[in-house]
């Protein structure tokens, strides 16, 4: 590290290089121009190379100054991205979970205030991604997934399966519900992500694969539409569950169909979040019991 120099040099350096003045490096960096002048005169005889060339009452930035003023803003911006990383890590009293927006909307946040009354010396930061993130790599204590899981390299812990259920909200069509199967596949639609098909099956119908009408990939933005009255939804009961108990959605039917992909609660193995981690994962398995014990009711 003997041949390192000073980081004021190269910073004054690299913002004279990219802006080609030392007056405009100097209002950047709120320094003066002779500060600037002399540790740019420090890192060139640290060197032993004329970084800038002096023409005048200005500068030109001379071959190997252009050549290493490229290198140097890399260096720098390498140290940049190291220090927000290390800085976005979680402090010992927060949390940080990974959890699909959908599913942090209508299951999580809910249920949230639960856990800080319990545990009041954990703050949670919700990191909404439907990204499937490298726990290792990214600022993130726990997150809650949706797939088969296998995934390597992390804990994980089987949450529960859902299932997909027909919902509206109880003013549309001017409160006259379809609660047929056939009513249903002949209302307005509001599409999302979510196949027909094992629904159709379960019901023991056929419908149109042609598409008509609203359609989204923000499950968010099909059960709003739904609550406007917009027309019916296929949504996953995980998200529709706490609104219909609370009379804002209605399920047109009893007729509900598997759901391919459980949640799972996965965790990097991380000495430092350990405690935060058990806490949590045992939190939210109490939750699940209950969220499941009030679907069997």
């Amino acid at each position: 590290m003997s041949a390192f120099p000073p980081l004021t040099s190269l910073r004054s350096f690299e913002a004279t290089a990219r802006l080609g003045s030392v007056t405009l490096a100097a209002k950047e960096l709120h320094v003066t121009h002779s500060a600037i002048s002399q540790q740019i005169k420090v890192l060139e005889q640290i060197v032993g190379l004329t970084l800038f060339v002096r023409e005048g009452r200005g500068l030109r930035i001379s071959e190997d100054g252009r050549l290493y003023a490229l290198q140097i803003r890399q260096a720098l911006g390498d140290i940049a991205d190291a220090t927000r990383l290390i800085q976005a890590q979680p402090k010992r009293d927060e949390l940080v979970v990974a959890v699909l927006p959908s599913f942090g909307r209508s299951w999580l946040l809910p249920r949230l205030p639960a856990f800080q009354r319990l545990y009041p010396h954990i703050s949670i930061r919700l990191q909404a991604t439907l990204a499937i993130t490298n726990l290792h790599q990214e600022s993130v204590d726990m997150a809650i997934r949706m797939g088969k899981g296998e995934w390597e390299g992390v804990e994980q812990k089987l949450l529960f399966h859902d299932e997909v259920v027909v919902v509206a909200a109880p003013h549309f069509n001017g409160g006259q519900l379809p609660r047929t199967p056939e009513q249903i596949v002949r209302s307005p639609i509001i599409y999302s992500n979510e196949s027909w098909q094992p629904w159709c099956q379960a019901a023991g119908i056929e419908m149109s694969t042609e598409r008509k009408g609203l359609c989204s990939n923000d499950s968010n933005l099909v059960l709003e539409a739904v609550r406007l009255g917009q027309g019916i939804a296929l949504e996953r009961r995980s998200l529709v569950h706490d609104a219909i108990v609370r009379g804002e959605l209605v399920q047109l039917c009893d007729i509900s169909a598997p759901y391919a992909y459980p949640y799972w609660l996965a965790w990097p193995p991380r000495e430092s979040s350990e405690s935060k981690q058990r806490v949590f994962s045992e939190w939210l398995h109490g939750q699940v019991q209950c969220y499941t014990a009030q679907l069997a009711s």
